[in-house]
């Protein structure tokens, strides 16, 4: 069931995407897809968030507020120039997109089924291939490699690690959940 997104929204919309796969097909998510971003790279997608961007502009120093909304004209540009199909639950953002998916769920498994009612392949890989946190890619962490205190041991656990933040990822209950959330669609 949609939520408040009010009556002149069309539902689920794709404009100039036909089929989707995660090794082919880049995105860009505005700033109300947060959620949805970490579920699309646990499905292997490059899915870059709006408020993930380091590239939008900061202060003398180049510090960047990350809760700052980089603007629609941002978005659109940078989606062009990466060649992004950008995901958006704003009618008018997605109107004036070369590229994109109109949203008119809420919750991000619902979210995930319109994707593949447009096209999507939505699935978790066998082995993760993005950082949830940050979008970069993940490479497998050596039995004998240290680990920081709140990842399993190497040794009787599958790692990866993000070649760009770190961060420490397993297919532990958190993955079997998305898993099941996805096989049985729940929300």
């Amino acid at each position: 069931m949609t939520d408040d997104i009010g009556s002149d929204h069309p539902g689920t919309v794709a404009s100039g995407v036909d089929r989707a796969a995660p090794g082919d097909t880049a995105l860009l998510l505005d700033v109300m897809l947060g959620k949805l971003a970490t579920y699309l790279r646990m499905c292997g997608y490059d899915a870059e968030y709006a408020l993930d961007s380091e590239d939008e502009a900061g202060d003398s120093e180049g510090n960047r507020d990350p809760r700052t909304d980089p603007g629609d004209d941002s978005l659109l540009a940078r989606a062009d120039a990466e060649r992004r199909v950008l995901l958006t639950r704003d009618v008018r953002l997605a109107e004036r997109a070369s590229r994109s998916v109109l949203l008119a769920e809420r919750e991000p498994i619902a979210q995930l089924r319109e994707l593949e009612s447009v096209g999507f392949a939505v699935s978790l890989d066998e082995e993760p291939s993005r950082c949830g946190a940050c979008n970069g890619r993940v490479e497998a962490v050596g039995r004998d490699e240290p680990v920081p205190d709140y990842a399993p041991d190497p040794k009787e656990t599958a790692l990866w690690r993000c070649r760009d933040c770190g961060q420490v990822f397993w297919c532990g209950s958190h993955w079997r959940d998305v898993e099941a959330r996805l096989d049985g669609g729940e929300q």
